[in-house]
């Protein structure tokens, strides 16, 4: 394989998490990423007392894609062969952290919204 084409890695994808599994994270993902997008336009501005929270959501959001990517693979810690398998367990973990930071903001802003102060 000379070449990393879109098609491939989308069938890589699929058959790692199965078909029906793959489309719907990709689903949660499009709306968790519309919501926050409304949530930015919405408020124009971060709040930074939500923004502390999502950032302590971080960690337990690495922690909760690397243990899901083990149990829909069926893999271990100790099949791990080699650099390239830690790098990709890094970007998963990478990516798990940022989705849990930016899921965790876009919930506390869509339950608790800023108030807008009216000037008189």
């Amino acid at each position: 394989m000379k070449e990393l084409e879109f098609g491939t890695v989308l069938a890589v994808f699929e058959e790692m998490f199965g078909p029906a599994l793959f489309w719907l994270l990709v689903a949660a993902a499009v709306v968790v990423t519309v919501a926050y997008l409304f949530v930015l336009v919405r408020d124009r501005s971060l709040s930074l007392k939500k923004f502390f929270w999502a950032q302590v959501s971080m960690p337990f959001g690495a922690i909760a894609a690397v243990w899901f990517c083990l149990a829909v693979t069926d893999s271990r810690l100790s099949d791990l062969g080699g650099p390239i398998d830690i790098v990709v367990f890094l970007a998963i973990a990478a990516m798990g952290a940022v989705g849990a930071a930016i899921l965790v903001y876009t919930v506390e802003a869509l339950l608790w919204p800023q108030r807008v102060q009216r000037l008189h």
